[in-house]
């Protein structure tokens, strides 16, 4: 079976706003989700900003003695995938549960209450370890908790390929419902890593921006002057349903997702293969799968981490992909704005992209000042553009030599 696959409804937790609407309105006005880090105290670390998300307080929208057994990033999720599902009006009962099913990927996990619990350990001993310490860090309970509280009772599991995680958990659910296994799926990426040892972590790999004196500015993807990414957390979910699940219930499709391509680098556990040609075989895998050629895609979402490798290969690779048409296509990163949402950052970037052509709106790339020439296509530069979009590709590319790209579409 090949059946068509539809966007229902999105629902995102963000540096930039606590649900979709005001996400996507930062978004446009080009606003910047970084900051100093008020989580922890980070002196002493070489990064002190990061992306994080505002004045998120679960028992708004959760159970509060449930919420209290989450880790952060499970809280996102839940927060999200009920966003969404009210987006899509959705309802999951008896006659349709077994049809429903939840992919939501985190590339590490709850590794806030792991770190938090080595702590209790080291000084109270093991007897005062939580015993929700488990669920709470399995990166599949993201997806396990959503399931309970909808009630869907398909498939549910996780992808994990790092900063592919949610772009693979959207793929793989599209390729589900393909295959008539499913009805709908809730599909997407949640992560929340901005912590002591996360920080340090990434410090450790030379991977964080250290533009300590100017946060705002820090992530600049595709700019001479870029020297790493930012942390960002949140999540991001989609709802996907067959067309004919989606129509037979009266919903409204926000965009059609058509293509999905994944490759892997076999080169290096950070480094991106050289030009980009990993990248470059997953964005024709995906034009291939979505039957769409390459002068017709109007907006490309890039990985753009504002790393100095990964924005020059990525730019290779989309060159590499499209040839001559490389040039005429509008580019974004989004991660200019909200940060590196690591295992969420794919998810969040195809909502992006399903909103971009339900708008006829490209989001910018922010803080792209000193042009690289080496990075010299067209990145939306600064401000957001007006214009129509039908067809728009969104790029992951992940730590271990993981890259993917999704195709979605105006529609019709």
């Amino acid at each position: 079976m090949n059946t068509r696959v539809v966007v229902t409804g999105i629902g995102m937790i963000t540096p930039l706003g606590l649900d979709t609407p005001s996400t996507w309105e930062g978004l446009i006005a080009g606003k910047s989700g970084v900051d100093y880090i008020t989580s922890f105290d980070p002196q002493g670390f070489e990064t002190k900003i990061a992306a994080e998300v505002k004045n998120f307080d679960p028992a708004n929208y959760l159970d509060r003695k449930e919420a209290r057994r989450m880790d952060r990033f499970i809280q996102f999720a839940a927060v999200a995938s009920l966003e969404a599902v009210k987006q899509a009006n959705l309802k999951i009962d008896p006659t349709n549960s077994e049809r429903i099913g939840v992919m939501i990927a985190s590339g590490i996990g709850g590794i806030q209450t792991l770190s938090q619990q080595f702590g209790v350990l080291h000084e109270k001993g093991p007897s005062r370890v939580s015993p929700f310490l488990v669920p709470m860090m399995l990166g599949d309970m993201a997806s396990g908790q959503v399931s309970m509280i909808l009630g869907a009772k398909g498939p549910s599991f996780s992808t994990i390929s790092s900063c592919c995680s949610g772009a693979d958990a959207v793929g793989e659910a599209f390729e589900l419902i393909r295959r008539g296994e499913v009805e709908a799926v809730i599909a997407g990426g949640t992560e929340a890593a901005i912590c002591p040892i996360g920080i340090a972590g990434f410090n450790a790999c030379q991977a964080l921006s250290r533009r300590n004196d100017e946060p705002q500015k820090a992530s600049r993807p595709f700019d001479a002057q870029r020297d790493g990414f930012v942390m960002g957390e949140g999540a991001a979910v989609l709802v996907l349903e067959s067309v004919d699940h989606a129509l037979k219930r009266g919903a409204e499709p926000l965009a059609e997702l058509t293509g999905y391509g994944a490759s892997s680098d076999a080169y290096h556990i950070t480094q991106p293969a050289p030009e980009g040609e990993g990248g470059a075989r997953a964005m024709r895998l995906a034009l291939k799968k979505a039957s769409v050629r390459a002068e017709d895609v109007g907006y490309i979402n890039a990985h753009g981490t504002s790393t100095p490798l990964n924005d020059k290969y990525e730019t290779m690779a989309i060159k590499s992909a499209f040839g001559e048409e490389a040039y005429k296509i509008p580019i974004s990163s989004t991660k200019s704005m909200t940060g590196h949402l690591l295992g969420a950052g794919g998810a969040l970037e195809a909502a992006i992209c399903a909103l971009a052509i339900k708008t006829s709106t490209i989001p910018p790339t922010i803080n792209l000042e000193y042009p690289d020439s080496e990075c010299d296509l067209d990145y939306t530069p600064c401000n957001a553009r007006l214009q129509k979009v039908n067809v728009a590709m969104s790029n992951s590319l992940g730590f271990g030599g993981h890259n993917t790209s999704l195709i979605l579409q105006a529609w019709r």
